[in-house]
């Protein structure tokens, strides 16, 4: 595996490749999601596919990630606003750099992914385009905003989606919070209709939110890499 630090449309990303690629991952992380990326692509890894991973860092994790108001996230009139700026980030700065970097290879699956705020952010990106081919959502913030009428009315544009949630997270005595099992739930019931068996996948994984991230994100990318590469 090797790493290395490209600045691509001004941002400064972290790019991992293991073996030939055969599918790009791409993945919105904090400042402290960034310390485990290793350890993430080392179990990808194991899976013996190619891959390349490029880490977009997102600085302010609310405003940049979330594509409607939630009092419940932040009160700041901005949040909300800025999802969209990220969504053209990949699509627009991103994308064209690894076409540049790949020359005249054969094109291969994009799989967007992201953790918490991240996950919620890249499900509701692939109903904003169909450039991607999979989703790996790891335990996205379902519980947050509009989520039930947004889905309603956008379908999902990805071919496959990983979704995963602590078996304790909607346990959570918040109320609101509490919602996301319920959520995530009706979200898988609503993919497998919309894509099909074998296309979505919802693992319930063992603790709270904040139980192994970055295992979280291992599994979820590599099972779509399986699928997006079979």
């Amino acid at each position: 595996m090797t790493m290395n630090v490209s600045i691509i449309g001004g941002r400064e990303c972290r790019v991992f490749q293991s073996g030939d690629a055969r599918a790009l991952l791409v993945q919105v992380v904090s400042g402290q999601q960034a310390g485990e990326l290793e350890s993430e692509v080392e179990q990808i890894a194991v899976s013996d596919v190619g891959f390349v991973m490029v880490a977009v860092p997102i600085a302010d994790w609310e405003l940049e990630l979330m594509p409607w108001a939630e009092p419940a996230i932040s009160r700041r009139p901005e949040v909300g606003s800025g999802a969209g700026d990220t969504l053209r980030f990949i699509v627009d700065n991103l994308m064209p750099w690894w076409n540049g970097q790949r020359a005249c290879q054969p094109a291969v699956p994009v799989v967007l992914g992201g953790y918490s705020l991240g996950g919620l952010f890249s499900l509701w990106a692939a109903c904003q385009t169909d450039r991607f081919a999979a989703v790996a959502a790891g335990s996205p913030s379902l519980w947050a905003g509009n989520w039930p009428e947004y889905a309603a009315t956008h379908p999902m544009l990805a071919r496959q989606v990983y979704l995963s949630l602590g078996d304790r997270e909607e346990r959570s005595r918040n109320k609101i919070m509490a919602r996301v099992g319920e959520r995530i739930r009706d979200e898988h019931d609503r993919l497998v209709r919309q894509l099909g068996d074998g296309r979505t996948m919802l693992h319930w994984e063992q603790g709270g939110h904040f139980a192994d991230p970055a295992g979280r994100m291992a599994r979820a990318f590599s099972w779509c890499l399986k699928h997006t590469t079979e």
